[in-house]
Order: C-alpha cells, then structure tokens, then sequence
C-alpha cells in the first residue's frame, strides 16, 4: 500500500512546533517579524505573498508588506533592502520573485543581509550550506527533509536521485542529503536536462526527487517498485475542462510503483511556506540571543 505523504498535515505540525518559541521570543521583546517585497504584476506572485502573510498571523509573527511599481528603478527595490537591513525589528526579507527585466536578480540576494536572508539564497549563506554548518536552509530543501522524515524514510545509505539542478530546490537539495547530518548521509546523483538516459538512473534510486520544472516527465517505468518519490513541481496544465495544476511526475503510474509519494497540491508546496516561517524565528531567535525550540 503506497503512502501518501501528507505535506499539509507535516506543516501544520511544524507550524504548531513554532508557537512556544515564538511565545518566548515575544514574551522576552522580540517578536519575529516577515518582510515582503513585492515589485511585480504577477496574479501568483500576489497570492503567494498573501499566504506567506496569512501563515505569519496565525502564529504570532509580525509582518511588513511592501508593494514597488514594477516599472520604478532598480535603485528603489536595493534602497528598500537596505532600509530593512537596517531596522532592527524585522528579522526575515523576503523578496518574492520574478523581478522585473531592468533588476539583477543577483544583485538583489546579495544586497539582503545575510542574517535577515530566511530564503538561503545569498552567496555567504549558500557557502555556509555547502561547508555544512548552514545558517538557514532553503525553506523547499528543508521542507523535503521535514517531509522524509515524517515518513520514516531513511536517507543514511540510500541512494538518491535529484532530477534539477536550480539554485532553489535542485542543489541545495543535493547538498542536504551529502551532508554527514540527520536527514543526509544519502548517496546523491543529480540529474538534468543532459543526463543520459535518465530513466536509469531513476530506476537504480531508493529516493527519487523531481525538481525540473516540466509537467509529468518522470512516470512509474521510469521507477523501481518500492522508490519514495517526492514531487517538488508544480505545473499548470491546459485541459479538456481548463486547466489543472500537475506535478514533474505523472502521479497515477508513480503511485503503482512507489513506496511513499507526495501529492501536487498538498505535498511539498505547504512544507516551503512552513520552513519560512522557521527560519523566520531563527533568526528572530538568534538576533535576541534566546535559544528556542524549533521542531
């Protein structure tokens, strides 16, 4: 019997894992706070930001929300970073993407103290990823783990397969499950868009992991009876009736060989908003120097 791994319920848990941590922090003057910033029209891209907001309320975390003109200069977006690198109540930046043509995306992740940086995603906080003693994992590789865990799947001498090899999700990844930590020792191969014969090396993992980005590419042939699969994309598809959001694996035919398996929805997507809000109180927690528990 295939399990379906829950990332809704998995959230909630951690999402309930934060509130004595976030208790204390409050109750000693620290209450961690989110920052947004949003320069872009994308409908999204908006209603990401709305549930990353609504996620803060719930647990207790303070939010600032800021919207730029997608047509301002860039200049407006690295004055706004820099602004809230310098207050010292806001704990976590997050600035969602896409950005517009005229911003360097690169510029933007490095001008982010790496301290307030709860994506993972500045250069110094990568390096500290790769050295393994991460600041902050980034919130989908995390979310992985959380996943993996939750289900009793043991990475340590397992062979894994990353299918992606993007900034986000595919190396991080990558890294999580090398490191000599709880939720690596794993054996990685990563594969992308020039591995040859990729279906091989699907088949040879105990944990296969798809991050491509491309609907459906990874079926049950592709998959040896008894593989966990976790599904990290998310795609929008056009259908008969519209349209259907739809994973990088074609879940029906994975479902039949795989162990395990997460849901598009319902799987990996919650875990990311989740593991923001944890990072969050890491570095309100930090910055306070008061050690919470975090789940």
């Amino acid at each position: 019997m295939t399990e379906i791994i829950d990332g809704n319920a998995v959230a909630e848990d951690v999402r309930d894992g934060l509130l004595g941590g976030i208790e204390t922090l409050t109750d000693a003057g620290t209450t961690p706070c989110l920052a947004t910033v949003l320069m872009n029209n994308d409908p999204a891209s908006e209603t990401y930001v709305s549930m990353k907001h609504k996620d803060c309320e719930e647990v207790g975390i303070a939010t600032r929300d800021i919207e730029l003109d997608p047509d301002a200069p860039a200049d407006d977006l690295f004055d706004t970073v820099d602004e809230l690198n310098a207050d010292p109540d806001v704990h976590g930046i997050l600035v969602q993407m896409p950005l517009p043509d005229h911003v360097d995306e690169r510029e933007v992740l490095r001008r982010i103290d790496p301290a307030k940086d709860v994506d993972g995603f500045h250069p110094e906080n990568v390096g500290r990823l790769v050295a393994g003693y991460p600041r902050y994992k980034p919130c989908t590789p995390h979310g992985v783990q959380k996943l993996l865990a939750a289900a009793d799947v043991e990475t340590e001498g397992a062979e894994a397969v990353v299918v992606g090899r993007s900034n986000i999700v595919g190396k991080p990844m990558a890294n999580l499950l090398l490191q000599k930590a709880e939720g690596g020792n794993a054996t990685v191969t990563v594969c992308h868009s020039r591995t040859k014969d990729l279906a091989e090396k699907t088949r040879a993992a105990d944990i296969v992991i798809a991050a491509a980005g491309v609907p459906e590419m990874l079926t049950g042939e592709m998959l040896t009876e008894g593989t966990v699969v976790i599904d990290v994309g998310i795609n929008r598809v056009e259908t008969d009736d519209g349209s259907e959001l739809v994973g990088d694996v074609e879940y029906e035919s994975a479902k039949e060989k795989a162990s395990a398996i997460t849901p598009v929805p319902g799987g990996v997507g919650p875990m990311t908003r989740a593991m923001l809000l944890w990072n969050t109180v890491k570095a309100a927690s930090d910055v306070a120097g008061i050690d919470v528990e975090l789940p």
